[in-house]
């Protein structure tokens, strides 16, 4: 079965399609990862990226990353109306992903959460590196975690406090 079928976004057709970065630019520092898979009338990331790293072919394509000109900012991943942008970093000790979430209570930093692929199963759990409540922009609050395994990056998707 394919993600059209399961509504689950399979990690391997990221990786064939060039959702994921190069493990070399993963190394580097913050990245972002756009899981926008179907063409929808949808760009608010275009215009908030202050370095041109996300393209689109029209109002209706597919948001894509360059890379080599993403600094990990967070400015994409805060105006996403569709919660489809995420922060991965490789490039510490500990691992981090930075998701949108519009749950309450918000978790604390240095608080333990569980962590969440994308089919809402359990992936172990991970300690609150920073919490950015939502503003009248983002309307989403983010949430940064920790973890020890690497592989974690491409799975977590969001988070279960408490």
């Amino acid at each position: 079965m394919n993600h059209f079928e399961t509504g689950i976004i399979d990690v391997t057709y990221l990786r064939e399609n060039g959702f994921l970065p190069p493990e070399e630019r993963e190394k580097k520092g913050p990245v972002a990862v756009i899981e926008c898979i179907q063409e929808i009338p949808c760009d608010p990331c275009v215009g908030a990226c202050k370095f041109d790293a996300i393209t689109m072919d029209g109002i209706n394509g597919i948001p894509h990353v360059d890379f080599v000109k993403c600094t990990g900012c967070m400015s994409c991943l805060k105006v996403c109306p569709g919660l489809a942008i995420f922060i991965q970093d490789k490039s510490k000790a500990k691992p981090s992903v930075t998701v949108p979430y519009e749950y309450l209570p918000l978790p604390v930093k240095g608080g333990t959460v569980t962590l969440l692929g994308r089919n809402g199963a359990s992936l172990g759990s991970a300690t609150v590196k920073f919490v950015l409540a939502a503003d009248t922009v983002s309307r989403s609050s983010l949430i940064s975690v920790e973890f020890d395994e690497p592989a974690l990056c491409e799975q977590v998707r969001n988070i279960k406090v408490g």
